[in-house]
């Protein structure tokens, strides 16, 4: 038997449609999902960027617009509330009208909100700059795992959800960089948040110019790309068919299921780190640790980056394991469950230490483990498929920004109260236990019959 007969029997065992390339120039499947999937990973990294900038300039804007430790938190909050009220009903709009119109449009509002916000001439209109920028950027993820399951094979969604959630830390890192390096350059933290937000509405066009709702309709995507994604969504609607699915759009029937309640909780209680972290970090840094504008950006940017890392590396050991013939469940619940007792580990450990170089190292490996949770972001497609994963997805989200409003307010009055970020730390790691819990108590196995 010939090579190419072998390898065309191999395809066909997979249902695929593909060719390989060789000197016959028969085509090679394109791999047009991995750069959208890319541009993603940038959009979601400049979606932290903005949404953190805040935090970093933060030292300077407390000074300048004298606020107590209360309104701080409050402040940091605003962002959260609109955010969170948002992410169910735009899932809903991205199920019904497609992900590409959706992103759009939230990059262009959330850039005009970010460049709204450098014109804030105190609390009050800082508040409502950033109210706008939560409801503006409410989109971006949940289209993010409403196109993993559109675009991506299921053997490779545990790539896809990290690539796209791996933006987070890279934004915060960067940010960090980014944003004290706009204020040393211009001299003022409203430039930067200015030309951050300006950056964000070209962000915007490039989504229009590449992201598609269906990769048939992406000229990049030559049929062999297009028939292997194909062939994953008629595999995937078979077992749905097999276990009962019905298909319908909806969000309440999920409401009965454990699983639904520890995506949630899961992602409730890793917002309620990260969130914290991202929020009162560089704060921390600076009052506790008695690090300058530019040491805490550096700092900032090791420990975000840590989580980049460690975010990207956790999607691929998942899909190298799946591949290997490992079940969802062993896989995402021994990788979770290893990241939330590092977690809990390393945020106690925080607590104890004086060393300010030795609590940066414990936070980047705190970050590391952390944002392996960003697996979650496959779960609204295996628990709902393709047709309710943007509502899953909101939902998912819904619930962790409610840890993005209360966290920066509970720390801000823990601080104001005690003086001191221990019972914040201890906070974070209450927070690392619910997503523990939540990890090993959610089923990966199946989608449910909704």
């Amino acid at each position: 038997m010939s090579l190419q007969n072998t390898e065309t029997e191999a395809h066909a065992a997979e249902g695929k449609a593909e060719e390989k390339a060789g000197k016959d120039g028969v085509q090679r499947r394109t791999s047009v999902r991995w750069r959208l999937f890319v541009l993603l990973l940038i959009l979601v990294a400049v979606n932290y960027i903005d949404r953190g900038s805040i935090s970093v300039a933060l030292p300077i804007i407390q000074k300048e617009f004298n606020l107590a430790p209360e309104l701080v938190g409050l402040l940091l909050s605003a962002f959260f509330w609109t955010y969170a009220l948002m992410q169910i009903p735009v899932g809903l709009l991205i199920d019904k009208f497609g992900p590409r119109k959706v992103v759009t449009a939230s990059c262009i509002g959330w850039g005009a909100a970010t460049a709204a916000s450098g014109l804030a001439g105190g609390f009050l209109s800082m508040f409502i700059a950033r109210l706008g920028i939560g409801v503006a950027e409410a989109g971006v993820m949940p289209a993010g795992g409403k196109l993993n399951a559109i675009w991506m094979h299921k053997k490779e969604r545990g790539r896809g959800a990290t690539i796209l959630d791996a933006g987070a830390p890279l934004g915060a890192g960067l940010g960090g960089i980014l944003i004290t390096w706009l204020i040393a350059s211009t001299g003022s933290w409203r430039y930067s948040f200015i030309i951050a937000g300006a950056a964000t509405v070209l962000m915007g066009l490039a989504v229009w110019w590449y992201v598609r709702d269906n990769p048939r309709n992406h000229k990049a995507v030559n049929d062999a790309e297009a028939e292997y994604i194909e062939s994953s969504h008629a595999e995937e609607d078979a077992e749905a068919t097999k276990d009962g699915v019905k298909g319908k759009r909806a969000l309440l029937p999920y409401l009965k299921f454990r699983s639904f309640w520890a995506m949630c909780f899961g992602w409730l209680g890793f917002n309620g780190v990260f969130y914290g972290l991202l929020t009162w970090g560089p704060l921390y840094l600076a009052q506790a640790k008695h690090f300058n504008l530019n040491t805490i950006g550096w700092s900032t940017f090791v420990i975000f980056g840590a989580g980049f890392v460690g975010e990207i590396l956790g999607g691929a050991i998942a899909d190298k394991w799946r591949a290997a013939g490992a079940s969802a469940n062993l896989v995402m619940r021994t990788l979770l469950g290893i990241s939330s007792v590092v977690v809990v580990g390393g945020l106690v450990g925080v607590t104890v230490v004086a060393d300010p170089i030795t609590a940066v190292v414990l936070l980047s490996v705190v970050l590391f483990f952390l944002r392996w949770v960003g697996l979650f972001w496959s779960i609204p497609s295996i628990l709902g498929g393709r047709t309710n994963a943007g509502v899953l997805g909101g939902a998912m989200n819904f619930s962790g920004n409610i840890a993005g409003f209360v966290t920066p307010i509970v720390v801000g009055l823990i601080v104001g109260a005690t003086g001191s970020y221990t019972w914040a730390l201890l906070y974070f790691v209450g927070s690392a236990v619910i997503m523990g819990v939540s990890v090993l108590t959610l089923n990966y196995n199946k989608r449910l019959p909704v």
